[in-house]
């Protein structure tokens, strides 16, 4: 029996994680003019984003339902494995309902199926950095609740600190209202968005200029960052990958960061953020026990 750590791709899990550790991640739909499409299967972010620039077809997002996660599910439950899945936030999407469903639906068929849903508070890298530190700790021989307790620990310490060149998808959305949308256009205002208690993207401050709202999202990580030097942080960009280069290189000049993850924002968020966006994924606290299988 396997112990194994899954998650979705609205993780955006680099590609190199996933060919690293042989991970097995669960494709966000979406939808193209009516066409359904898989996430980084069916459709990738490259293609996603010009679609979207273009402008001209329509585009929906959805979690995965119940019945693809039953799908997901009963090979581990067939095989006798043990599952430990990351999970995107309740606070942006309906995944975990629907994976808890599928769950119950699963044990009524293998009862001693052994499954760990973890509703990460986190989107994009958050929960992908969140994902890639677990699967470190179990190479490196961490044992199985330990790695489940680290789950728990990142997920309620990881910090988003993201930015957004235009305001267009956001508003298209309805996650900004219109007289922001205007005024926020006039006057060149770029939001900051981090989670809230319960998983929720939301603007918590405002930067007039795209280089401003960039330096922000670098100062912030100073402010709130628990021990930097010795944290491996995470940078997502959409298409902007000079500036996610340029977010790496100033976070390990100004705070000696260990290591960078970097991640392409896929269809889930970046439906809703277009392609201009960068940020970083970090942690604001620190526990040792852990930090002794990440090294």
């Amino acid at each position: 029996m396997a112990f194994c750590i899954i998650t979705d791709s609205a993780s955006d899990v680099p590609e190199s994680v996933i060919k690293e550790y042989n991970l097995f991640v669960m494709p966000t739909p979406v939808t193209i003019d009516g066409e359904d499409l898989r996430d980084r299967v069916t459709i990738f972010p490259e293609e996603f984003y010009k679609i979207q620039q273009e402008g001209v077809k329509e585009i929906k997002t959805y979690h995965i339902s119940q019945l693809m996660f039953e799908e997901y599910f009963t090979p581990y439950a067939e095989r006798g494995d043990e599952v430990l899945y990351i999970c995107f936030s309740t606070g942006v999407a309906g995944t975990f309902q629907a994976a808890t469903l599928a769950k119950e639906e699963v044990l009524e068929k293998y009862p001693d199926f052994k499954i760990t849903i973890i509703d990460s508070h986190c989107a994009s890298l958050g929960y992908g950095l969140v994902t890639e530190r677990l699967l470190k700790m179990q190479k490196n021989g961490a044992p199985k609740e330990l790695i489940i307790e680290a789950a728990h620990f990142f997920c309620n310490h990881m910090v988003h600190d993201v930015t957004v060149q235009t305001l267009d998808y956001l508003y298209a959305g309805g996650r900004v209202s219109k007289a922001s949308f205007v005024v926020g256009g006039m006057l060149d205002i770029k939001p900051i968005i981090m989670t809230d208690e319960n998983g929720a993207l939301k603007a918590t401050e405002k930067a007039r200029g795209w280089k401003k709202a960039r330096e922000r999202v670098l100062d912030i990580v100073g402010e709130q960052g628990a021990e930097l030097d010795k944290q491996v942080v995470g940078v997502v960009y959409g298409t902007e990958v000079e500036d996610a280069e340029y977010v790496a290189s100033e976070l390990k000049k100004r705070y000696k960061v260990r290591d960078v993850l970097m991640g392409q924002v896929g269809c889930a968020i970046g439906a809703h953020t277009g392609p201009g966006i960068v940020g970083v994924v970090f942690l604001d606290a620190f526990d040792e026990r852990f930090d002794a299988y990440l090294k």
